[in-house]
């Protein structure tokens, strides 16, 4: 099966999205972004589901994670706040550049990082959710920003 993402003849990517998957992505990243807006600081994430986006260096000494943090939270930060102007500023493309899909990459790899952490995902987990399970709906979203995720990969190294 082909995913939504293929390289073209001209060296760009098509993006197959139906109108409901743009408006899926279009609603994750506005909440991505309120949630980086409101939580995050120097010092790092507050909320939980935040931290994997800045990550640890040194668990072990407070000072320097805390010098390491200050030093990269910025850039950190403003990447992921540019990935997300670049998938919503392209929302309704049907063809993307090479440097668009790789911010597309980072946003989709973001998002199913947040919520990977809220859903506390393994290698374990089943990402096909009993229906009656309160988390099915988002472990759906995961499982397809996977999907997208590995349609971005393949037109990128296809």
């Amino acid at each position: 099966m082909r995913g939504p993402v293929r390289r073209t003849r001209k060296g760009d990517f098509e993006l197959r999205l139906s109108e409901r998957e743009r408006q899926l992505l279009a609603s994750l990243a506005a909440q991505l972004r309120g949630a980086l807006e409101a939580d995050t600081d120097a010092g790092g994430a507050k909320d939980p589901t935040l931290r994997r986006l800045f990550p640890t260096a040194y668990p072990d000494d407070e000072r320097r994670d805390l010098e390491y943090r200050s030093m990269v939270h910025d850039d950190l930060l403003a990447r992921r706040r540019a990935a997300l102007d670049t998938v919503e500023q392209t929302l309704e493309a049907t063809r993307l550049d090479e440097d668009e899909l790789l911010a597309w990459m980072g946003a989709v790899n973001d998002l199913r990082l947040v919520l990977g952490t809220r859903l506390d995902v393994s290698e374990e987990t089943e990402l096909v959710a009993d229906p009656a399970d309160p988390d099915a709906p988002v472990l759906a979203v995961y499982g397809y920003l996977g999907f997208l995720l590995e349609s971005m990969v393949s037109a990128l190294s296809g």
